[in-house]
């Protein structure tokens, strides 16, 4: 489960609700000069960068989603994984439009153990809907929300919506509501609005402002109390640690 939504009104502002079962999945908030992210540990034993932020404005995140048949895991030089493109994305080995090309040009698949959708954004606010086995979606509007189901062909996981899950529901209220203005604070409320308890409580809340350059955070539905972190200047010397900028906010 996870909520994932990007505003573009007088700034372009993303937020997003990791949601996630800690008996499945061991995840870590990372914060690096030109990233921050959720890492999550993988057979590898590397904490893999699959939401996140880079400092170039691209924004990316994995959704959970029922499986759909034909996007199942293949290998070859025609076929990519979407946790294998939404990593490149995040870490800044592809911008949006390298990353639509391949939508157009390439088999985007599930990642061998899991099935995952993907929303990719970048600081002009235009946005990208990735959904394996069912096509792709670009956007560039007032806002773009997407949950835990097909939205290209919502006619797909439909079956599979959680009794009293209405995540999305409210979510689009809130965001229809919104004007040029939507703010940070804005876009805290709309992640409390939406977060998880129990099982697949939500563990990580972030979001991004391309104005400030700079990633507001709370773990474990602590609303109250928001870091922030901002990217530091190109300038800045390299070993110029990330965690003196970190300050409450709310």
């Amino acid at each position: 489960m996870c909520t994932r939504f990007v505003y573009h009104g007088q700034d372009v502002i993303t937020g997003f609700n990791f949601d996630i079962d800690l008996s499945v999945w061991k995840h870590k908030v990372r914060i690096e000069k030109d990233r921050f992210y959720i890492g999550i540990l993988r057979p590898d034993g590397i904490y893999h960068s699959y939401h996140g932020v880079n400092r170039n404005g691209n924004v990316g995140t994995l959704l959970y989603v029922h499986k759909n048949p034909d996007g199942v895991y293949q290998a070859g030089e025609n076929c990519i994984t979407i946790a294998a493109l939404t990593e490149q994305f995040i870490q800044g080995q592809l911008s949006f439009d390298e990353v639509l090309e391949i939508a157009k040009t390439k088999k985007i698949t599930y990642a061998p153990d899991a099935s995952m959708q993907a929303l990719l954004s970048d600081a002009q606010g235009r946005v990208l809907i990735l959904e394996p086995g069912i096509g792709y979606r670009q956007e560039q509007k007032r806002y773009s929300l997407i949950t835990n189901y097909s939205l290209i062909k919502p006619e797909s996981t439909e079956k599979f919506i959680v009794p009293d899950d209405d995540r999305y529901e409210r979510a689009l209220e809130f965001l229809s509501r919104c004007q040029s203005h939507f703010s940070i604070s804005d876009a805290q409320d709309l992640l409390q609005v939406t977060c998880q308890e129990g099982k697949w409580a939500t563990r990580v809340s972030f979001l991004y402002s391309v104005k400030e350059q700079a990633v507001y955070y709370t773990e474990n539905n602590n609303f109250k109390e928001f870091k922030k972190f901002g990217f530091p200047l190109k300038e800045q010397k390299e070993n110029h640690h990330a965690t003196e900028n970190l300050s409450t906010f709310k």
